[in-house]
Formats: C-alpha cells, sequence, structure tokens
C-alpha cells in the first residue's frame, strides 16, 4: 500500500510569534512568566541551607519535587 506524498513528508507547523497568538494567550504566558520570576526571586532569597542536600528548594512550587517527580501535600 502506498502511502500519499503528503502524509509521509509531514513537516511540524513553525512555531507561532508571540504577537501573533490571540490576547488570551499573550495574556497567560505574560502571568506564568510573572509566576516564575517570583518563584525565582523567593528561592533566591532563602537563605543558603548548612550541610544541605544543593540544588533548588524541593518545595519551590508549593509541591514537594524531587528528581522531577512532584507529590501534593
Amino acid at each position: 500500500m502506498r502511502v500519499p506524498a503528503a502524509e509521509a513528508e509531514a513537516e511540524p507547523e513553525p512555531r507561532r510569534r508571540f504577537e501573533d497568538l490571540p490576547p488570551a494567550a499573550q495574556r497567560a504566558l505574560k502571568e506564568a512568566e510573572a509566576r516564575r520570576a517570583e518563584i525565582d526571586a523567593r528561592q533566591k532569597a532563602l537563605e543558603a541551607e548548612v550541610s544541605g542536600r544543593g540544588g533548588l528548594e524541593p518545595t519551590r512550587y508549593a509541591d514537594w519535587e524531587i528528581k522531577g517527580l512532584t507529590v501534593d501535600f
């Protein structure tokens, strides 16, 4: 069975520019960026842990996260 050429060479859609997104999507992306900046600022404000495990604070997103696994309290 032959596969049509259009299906065989399906190219991924080009990534849309921020300006081309709907206003609601632009607002959501800006809000998410502000939340990440706030979390990063809180992380930098924490005191250094003496003999700690190192790395980022595992509860920085209000969940316990370590090695990519997240658990809600």
